[in-house]
């Protein structure tokens, strides 16, 4: 497992368009079906990684926290499950069901949405404005496997909570850390 750093690039960018079938519903859904009335999160995860796994349950949290407030939250997996087979999206729908995911759980075959947000690793969380202009791409606190600190979400929850209440979201933002996205050869 290579821990591995959320690219860092220059926020304001459009969200790139995605129309993905989503492994819970066995609909596709396109980022206009997912987008908030205030802010969209979204989420590169897979099911293996230790890193999603430490924070699935705060993802759930934070999403049935903020869902109702306008916020739309949808994950997306694009791991090679030729390699990665736990990441297939059979164990994907299980794995979203099992943890109750209240937002769509994604399969980027192809891996080219995640090239498209320039994701880099699981968990990747970057956070578009109602317009879908990119204002957050960075952790989701600073809680990590076995290292003793508790799982809150700060970080995201700051910037939703500022983005709520009309206010610009602090350009300091912490790089998530997690396992590499698995990319085919």
């Amino acid at each position: 497992m290579a821990a591995t750093e959320t690219t860092q690039i220059a926020l304001g960018f459009d969200a790139p368009q995605f129309n993905l079938p989503d492994t819970l519903s066995g609909r596709n859904i396109s980022i206009h079906n997912v987008k908030g009335k205030h802010a969209t999160v979204i989420m590169f995860i897979c099911n293996h990684c230790p890193y999603v796994i430490h924070v699935k349950d705060e993802l759930v949290k934070l999403a049935n926290d903020y869902m109702p407030k306008g916020i739309g939250f949808v994950a997306i997996s694009s791991n090679d499950i030729e390699k990665y087979p736990d990441d297939a999206p059979d164990k994907m729908k299980s794995f979203g069901n099992e943890n109750k995911f209240p937002f769509p759980y994604l399969y980027d075959e192809s891996q080219s949405i995640a090239k498209a947000y320039d994701a880099a690793c699981t968990p990747d969380f970057s956070i578009f404005d109602q317009n879908l202009i990119c204002v957050y791409r960075g952790q989701l606190d600073d809680s990590r496997p076995n290292s003793g600190r508790p799982v809150t979400g700060k970080d995201i929850r700051t910037a939703l909570d500022r983005i709520l209440a009309g206010n610009p979201v602090s350009e300091n933002q912490k790089p998530s850390i997690g396992c590499n996205i698995k990319w085919k050869q």
